[in-house]
């Protein structure tokens, strides 16, 4: 098999490394099948999205490393490593995937817990008597 494309997605903490390959729409999820990794047709459908939007479904063969934070999360990331590799495959993609806001990083992280807070924002309940 041809590499085809490469690119690397990020949300919260998960990272999704996704590699593009000839073939017959097969996706390899860290050794596991599609249906296997992602159970719910949600998280497929977040997957498949970049295909849908430049009309390339079952046109690769995809292989993904993706670790750390949850499924959600990192459905979003092989989103996002998905699109860049379609635009390191071919250039003239961007602009559509671009307007459909599949090249943006969703940079929201979890806020970190302060001294003196039962959170990260949440203080402790105040008693006047």
């Amino acid at each position: 098999m041809k590499k085809l494309g490469y690119g690397t997605g990020r949300r919260k903490s998960s990272i999704a490394r996704v590699t593009l390959f000839d073939g017959a729409g097969e996706h390899v999820f860290n050794g596991k099948t599609f249906e296997e990794y992602f159970p719910t047709p949600s998280m497929r459908m977040r997957v498949n999205e970049p295909f849908k939007v430049v009309k390339l479904e079952n046109k690769f063969y995809i292989h993904v490393n993706v670790n750390g934070s949850g499924l959600s999360a990192q459905a979003e990331a092989v989103r996002l490593g998905v699109a860049r590799a379609l635009v390191e495959y071919d250039s003239s993609l961007r602009a559509d995937l671009k307007k459909a806001g599949l090249l943006t990083r969703d940079a929201r992280k979890v806020e970190r817990k302060k001294y003196g807070l039962k959170k990260a924002r949440r203080a402790e309940q105040y008693t006047k008597r």
